[in-house]
């Protein structure tokens, strides 16, 4: 009898720990996935204040330097494609932040010319308007890389803690609940230097 009753608590121990393990995985889990989703949405909050920078720049560019047109256009369309671009679900699948990351990388660059391409007119670098938005987009390009970085950091946190043991079988029962999640990369061609002319 006494041997039974041993047994018995033996097995509702282990059960109570198998059950304690998996529900603390778990909630690990959700923790971390929810750490990811909230940074993910503070980059689109960086991402989204230098789409609304644009359109002001672009007028106040336009009206110091209007036969700049074609570099004007092309941040036009440049944040038209950002704002196509949704990045829902980004953070699961890398597919996807790569076509944001993209048209996020585009708009950077028709940004960086449209800079480059004020340095030839005084006028607008004595413009207050120009260089109070100036100032606003490199701090907010500073925002989002801090984002960015943060954003990296809780999925590297979530891949780490869903790829460790026990907690890689417990994801891989639950199918996608639970993806490994994607970063942010660099862009091709981001170790070179840019190349401005005048």
């Amino acid at each position: 009898m006494q041997r039974r009753g041993l047994i018995i608590g033996a097995v509702v121990v282990f059960v109570l720990l198998i059950g304690g393990g998996t529900i603390s995985t778990y909630n690990t889990l959700v923790t971390l996935d929810q750490e990811v989703d909230s940074q993910w949405a503070q980059v689109e909050n960086a991402y989204q204040r230098r789409a609304d920078l644009v359109p002001n720049l672009v007028q106040t560019v336009k009206g110091a330097a209007a036969h700049e047109r074609e570099t004007l256009e092309a941040v036009t369309e440049a944040r038209a494609r950002v704002g196509s671009v949704t990045g829902v679900g980004a953070a699961a699948d890398p597919q996807v932040l790569q076509r944001y990351q993209a048209a996020q990388d585009q708009l950077s660059s028709a940004l960086t010319r449209l800079v480059a391409v004020s340095e030839a007119y005084p006028q607008l670098r004595a413009n207050e308007n120009f260089l109070a938005l100036q100032s606003q987009l490199e701090g907010t390009e500073n925002r989002i890389s801090v984002e960015r970085r943060r954003f990296n950091e809780a999925a590297r946190d979530f891949n780490t803690r869903r790829e460790s043991f026990p907690t890689v079988v417990f994801a891989g029962v639950l199918g996608d609940r639970f993806k490994a999640k994607a970063y942010f990369t660099a862009a091709a061609g981001a170790a070179e230097a840019p190349k401005v002319e005048f």
